[in-house]
C-alpha cells in the first residue's frame, strides 16, 4: 500500500502529521511506501530529532503550503508548488494509492476534482463524514463539499454512502435517508422532494426522509444532503459535543458530592469519551473521484493521522471506487430506462 501524506496543511505543523505517521508505520497496515509531502527541510530536521528511520519513507518537496485563509482555486492558481497539488500529482501519476490532506478543505476538493477528475458517471464528489451514536454510526453526506446540488447529486451522495457503510462500517443492510424538515413524503425543498422521487427508483436501503431527531436514535446509516446543510450539521454536532463535555466537568466539579459521583461513573465517562473521539475516525473520505482521497481535521493529532491512514488502506483493498462505480452506472441506467418509458412520458409536467 503506498499513501501520499500532505505534512503541511494542520493546524499542530508537519511534525504531528509525521509522528502520526509514524504510528501507522509502526502498527504495519499493509504499507509499503509512504510519501511525506512538505517542507523537506523542516521534515528531514524532525525525522532526525525523533530518530525516525524507515525504508519505506520517501520525501517529496513542496515550497508553498496552501493556508486555511486562501481561496480554494485562487490559491491553487497562486500556488502551483504546494504541498496538496504535489501529493494529488503522487496519486494522478500512479505512485500513491491513496491521499491524506489535514489542510484547506477547498483546496483539496478543488485540487482532487481537477487533477484526478470524478469517477464514471458520478456527477459530484461528496465529503463523507462518520458521526458516532449512542447504537451506531451513521455517514453524513455531503458534510461540505457541495453547497449547491442537484437532486442527481443527492441520489449519488446516496449510493455512495451506502457503499461506504457497507464496506468500511461494517453495515450489512445501511438505511439511507434523506435530511430533511420532516419524515412525511411531502416534506422539504424542491431538491430533497425530486431526490426522494430518484431514491426510490434504485436499488438501495431507502427508508425515505429523517429529520435532526432521528441522528441519534440509530434510525438511519447514511444521511443524505447538500454540503451548505451538512456542514451546517457537521459544525452544530462538533460545537455541541465539546459542549456538554466542558460543562459536564464544570458541574461535576462543584461540590464533593458530586465529584464522588463523577468518580464513581468515571468508566461509563470514558466509554463516552472515547465513542466521541473525533481522532478515532482518522479524517473523511472525499467520494466520487478518481482516487482515494481522506480529509483529515485541520487540527488532527497524530493518532487521528494514524486512523486516517488505516482507513485509506480499507478503503483501497476493499475496491471501494470499483463498487461505487458499478452502483452508480446501474442506477444510472435505471433511473435512464424509467425516464424514457411509455409511462413516463405519457405522465403530465
Amino acid at each position: 500500500m503506498r499513501i501520499a501524506v500532505d505534512v503541511m496543511g494542520g493546524d499542530h505543523g508537519c511534525e504531528t502529521v509525521i509522528d502520526g505517521v509514524k504510528q501507522a508505520l509502526q502498527a504495519n497496515f499493509g504499507l509499503t511506501e509512504v510519501y511525506l509531502v512538505g517542507d523537506r527541510e523542516r521534515i528531514d530536521a524532525h525525522l532526525a530529532q525523533s530518530r525516525f528511520h524507515d525504508k519505506r519513507l520517501r520525501t517529496v518537496h513542496a515550497s508553498e503550503v496552501l493556508a486555511m485563509e486562501d481561496k480554494p482555486v485562487e490559491g491553487l492558481r497562486r500556488k502551483k508548488d504546494c504541498s496538496v497539488l504535489r501529493a494529488v500529482d503522487l496519486v494522478k501519476e500512479g505512485r500513491a494509492e491513496a491521499l491524506i490532506s489535514p489542510g484547506n478543505t477547498g483546496g483539496l476538493v478543488a485540487a482532487a476534482t481537477i487533477r484526478l477528475r470524478k469517477l464514471p458517471g458520478v456527477d459530484r464528489v461528496g465529503i463523507a463524514t462518520v458521526i458516532p451514536a449512542q447504537d451506531n454510526e451513521f455517514v453524513l453526506l455531503d458534510s461540505g463539499a457541495s453547497v449547491e446540488c442537484r437532486p442527481m447529486h443527492l441520489v449519488h451522495y446516496a449510493i455512495m454512502g451506502s457503499v461506504y457503510a457497507r464496506e468500511i462500517l461494517g453495515c450489512k443492510r445501511p438505511r439511507v435517508g434523506i435530511l430533511s424538515n420532516g419524515t412525511e413524503d411531502n416534506k422539504g425543498n424542491e431538491l430533497t422532494l425530486e431526490a426522494f422521487k430518484l431514491c426510490k427508483q434504485i436499488d438501495l436501503h431507502f427508508i425515505g426522509n429523517v429529520e435532526g431527531y432521528d441522528l441519534f436514535h440509530n434510525r438511519v446509516d447514511v444521511a443524505v444532503c447538500d454540503g451548505f446543510v451538512g456542514n451546517i450539521v457537521l459544525k452544530t454536532i462538533e460545537s455541541l459535543a465539546q459542549g456538554l463535555v466542558d460543562w459536564l466537568k464544570k458541574e461535576l466539579s462543584k461540590n464533593p458530592r458530586r465529584m464522588l459521583g463523577a468518580l464513581l461513573a468515571k468508566n461509563a465517562l470514558r466509554t463516552i469519551k472515547r465513542r466521541m473521539d473525533p481522532d478515532a475516525y482518522g479524517g473523511a473520505p472525499l467520494l466520487g473521484l478518481n482516487g482515494n482521497v481522506m480529509k483529515a481535521h485541520g487540527s488532527s493529532r497524530d493518532r487521528a493521522v494514524m486512523n486516517a491512514m488505516r482507513l485509506s488502506t480499507q478503503a483501497v483493498q476493499n475496491q471501494i471506487n470499483q463498487i461505487i462505480c458499478q452502483e452508480i452506472h446501474r442506477a444510472n441506467d435505471r433511473l435512464s430506462a424509467a425516464s424514457n418509458s411509455p409511462a413516463a412520458a405519457a405522465t403530465p409536467a
